[in-house]
Order: C-alpha cells, then sequence, then structure tokens
C-alpha cells in the first residue's frame, strides 16, 4: 500500500529567524484531500562528549519555551549547508570550549514527526582538550562533568528530562556496551 501524501499548495504562515511553519494542502492516498500544518526546523547536532576519565561534559541551561533549566548534552542547529560533523565540532567548541580528537556518528532522530521536520544528528566525542569557551551573543549556560551512571540515575529520577539529552545517553550507554547498532 503507497502511504505518501503529495504536497498540492503550500503557504508559508510564520517565517521566523529559526523556524517557519507553514500549511500545506496534500492529496491523500485514497485520492481525497486534507490539510498539514508543520514546522521546518534546518536539524541540529547533538554531542556525546567523553572526557578522558569518562564522564559525560553537561550542560545546565535555561529554556524560556518551558520557562526552566534542563540539564542536558551540548548541542545546537546546523547553519545552512553546513556538514553535521563540523555543526558538532563548532558546538562543542563555543558552549564548551572543548575539542575533541576522534568523531563517531551515533544516530540520527526526528524528535517531533507529528508537527515538526526537526532532525537531530548524535555524535560520540572523545579525546577531549579544554580551549576557550565562546558562547553565542545571548547564550548563557554552565558547563559541568556527570558520570555515565549518574546521568542514567538522573533521567531515572526525572533530573534529566530533556528528550535530546536522554536519547544520547541511552545510545551512548548501548554504544559503551558494544552494542551493535
Amino acid at each position: 500500500m503507497d502511504l505518501q501524501e503529495s504536497c498540492i499548495e503550500s503557504s508559508v504562515v510564520y517565517e521566523g529567524c529559526l523556524l517557519h511553519v507553514k500549511k500545506d494542502r496534500v492529496r491523500l492516498p485514497d485520492g481525497s484531500d486534507s490539510v498539514r500544518e508543520y514546522i521546518t526546523h534546518p536539524g541540529a547536532v547533538a554531542v556525546l562528549a567523553l572526557n578522558d576519565n569518562g564522564n559525560l561534559i553537561m550542560e545546565r541551561q535555561y529554556r524560556y519555551g518551558p520557562r526552566r533549566e534542563f540539564f542536558e548534552i551540548p548541542a545546537g542547529k546546523i547553519d545552512h549547508g553546513e556538514d553535521t560533523l563540523i555543526t558538532g565540532q563548532r558546538e562543542l567548541l563555543e558552549e564548551t570550549g572543548y575539542v575533541a580528537r576522534e568523531w563517531q556518528h551515533l544516530a540520527t532522530t526526528w524528535p517531533c514527526i507529528g508537527y515538526a521536520d526537526e532532525r537531530i544528528e548524535y555524535y560520540l566525542a572523545r579525546g577531549l582538550t579544554q580551549q576557550v569557551q565562546t558562547l553565542d551573543e545571548g547564550e548563557f549556560l554552565e558547563v559541568f562533568e556527570l558520570s555515565l551512571t549518574d546521568a542514567l540515575e538522573w533521567i531515572r529520577v526525572g533530573k534529566i528530562n530533556d528528550s535530546k539529552t536522554i536519547i544520547g545517553i541511552f545510545w551512548l550507554e548501548k554504544h559503551l556496551a558494544n552494542w551493535h547498532c
């Protein structure tokens, strides 16, 4: 059975600096028409940065939408035309001040498939060296280390509740246990 929907007509409802909201009229697999509203997003890269001691490099950051602080792995949006590895390297340095010698792609996820086209690319970064943190203007965060055991416990008790961070830490746990993905 063909489940593909095809766009008949598309309009931009809102165009922001980061997000765009679109409304499309689509043809459904049975030939009827419907409407799809969705957000376009450039995508993001999330980095699981491991120090030589095995600790994760984490961030504590206030997020305006939910109006609270979160514990997160370093991450940021992909600039137009930018290779995702370059995004990860740039974001790790900007947000944490670290550079890594070794990079490995772990996974790609689509966090909001019901209403957005955003994807998140996950990378493992090792062989870290501390340099200078260069936060973007208006960006404020605290960088700290956390063991994988503690990170998993923080997920279990709800202290880490950011979905990209939970997914990344679970991927890291499986990868380190030599799970074949």
